[in-house]
């Protein structure tokens, strides 16, 4: 079978009727919508389960260039309760379905621009996990076709669905804290070393070509695929765009800062010896007009675990120091610490008297419940794509910066660089036929 190129898909979504508005089609509050789910190995496959459960979705495709994968991923959703679903090769193949109402995207970061545009542009609703995008300039594509197509697009940052984090909101905007001027991230773990692997023959099943898609070509090894790859500049920027971008999302949102003025950036790979190219140990200050945010990761810290926090028995207060993935934040009248995987928030005040503990847990069905939601009506979710975008965006300029080891002044107009043609040659990649995001979405 010969590859589908861009032209040949866009002619097909163009035969079919189903182009841009004129996509819509009108829900009924029993109508149960149909849905793909577009990369099935990590996430993709949580998706599906969740999707899955819902009496109100009908999950009809699972989608992924590693066939090897579908026997399991049908057993997991036949197991939640859903109905056998057909399973897909190349998912621009579903995209020609006229009933499909949504897709849902947790392919590789390289992936997630590109799958969600031509999507829109094929009159479907999208989830996409996080990172919304590989660049800069690709993620204000993806917020193009989403409004040109008058598409639902939801980012997978599900802490914005979770009631403790709404609560934590609530707190700030009442002025408790007082004025947030310097907020932490912490994103500090234990992760693994993936070694160093030699270039081996593509595995039966696998449509390789597909799978690097708009990323360079290169012969096929392990740790250039399944999740290794995110630790390539090719297809993703290391742990502050693949975890870290969930706390600087949740930091971002509760302290209500958009575009930082400035950026700037330190670490490297202190602790592996591997193939992977991004930093283990790394450190971001971006400046916004009356505060500073800054960003801290280790990724070889056995002592800070991503859990949800453990309460002494005696005073129920939370054992903050091991909690690896938390955000703080410091108002001029209190502090206030928040766990994003599970655990909850507290409040302190000057002295160090806990005033305020609200228990909490991650949440991921309540953020699909939104998804749902927001396709039947009509209304922007809650981690809307341009949301999504001004998250992401940070964690962009963090690895640019510490990719041209200086700081960077950012121009609130194009949302690069000022005076800088390196830092700017970052914000938008070199792109391998046919597999390209294209100017006119």
């Amino acid at each position: 079978m010969r590859s589908l190129t861009r032209r040949d898909f866009a002619r097909s979504v163009a035969v079919a009727g189903i182009s841009g508005a004129a996509a819509r089609k009108v829900l009924g509050s029993n109508d149960r919508i149909k849905v793909a789910v577009i990369g099935i190995r990590g996430r993709g496959g949580s998706l599906a389960e969740y999707f899955a459960e819902r009496n109100d979705v009908n999950l009809a495709y699972l989608c992924d260039v590693d066939t090897r994968l579908f026997e399991s991923r049908t057993a997991t959703v036949e197991k939640a309760g859903g109905a056998r679903p057909e399973c897909v090769q190349d998912f621009r193949r579903v995209l020609d379905d006229t009933e499909l109402d949504a897709v849902a995207i947790a392919t590789p970061d390289h992936w997630h621009a590109l799958a969600t545009i031509w999507a829109c542009q094929a009159g479907k609703d999208v989830f996409v996990e996080k990172p919304t995008s590989h660049s800069i300039w690709e993620s204000r594509k993806m917020i193009e076709a989403a409004r040109k197509y008058d598409r639902i697009v939801q980012v997978g940052t599900q802490s914005r669905s979770g009631e403790y984090c709404r609560l934590a909101l609530d707190y700030i905007k009442s002025g408790e804290l007082g004025d947030v001027h310097f907020v932490r991230v912490l994103n500090s773990k234990e992760r693994q070393s993936i070694g160093e692997k030699p270039v081996t023959k593509v595995p039966e099943g696998v449509d390789y070509d597909m799978w690097l898609g708009p990323a360079p070509m290169r012969p096929f090894n392990e740790n250039h695929f399944h999740y290794s790859w995110h630790w390539f500049w090719a297809y993703s920027g290391g742990d502050i765009i693949n975890d870290g971008v969930h706390q600087i999302d949740l930091a971002r949102w509760l302290s209500g800062v958009t575009l930082p003025t400035s950026v700037s950036s330190t670490g490297g790979i202190h602790f592996f010896e591997d193939d992977q190219e991004t930093p283990d140990t790394h450190v971001v200050n971006w400046d916004f007009p009356g505060m500073t945010m800054v960003f801290e990761q280790t990724l070889w810290t056995p002592y800070m675990k991503k859990t949800p926090i453990a309460f002494r028995d005696t005073d129920n207060l939370p054992l903050w120091p091991f909690s690896g993935t938390r955000i703080e934040l410091y108002g001029t009248r209190q502090q206030m610490l928040l766990s994003r995987h599970g655990g909850g928030w507290e409040a302190f005040e000057p002295d160090g008297k806990s005033v305020r503990i609200q228990p909490g847990r991650f949440t991921n069905r309540e953020h699909v419940e939104n998804f749902i939601s927001c396709v039947r009506s009509r209304k922007r979710p809650v981690a809307d794509i341009e949301e999504g975008h001004r998250s992401t965006l940070l964690c962009h300029y963090g690895n640019i910066a510490y990719r041209c080891g200086r700081k960077l002044r950012i121009d609130p107009e194009t949302e690069g660089f000022i005076d800088d043609a390196e830092a700017n040659g970052y914000t938008r990649r070199i792109y391998r036929d046919p597999w390209t995001v294209p100017e006119a979405v």
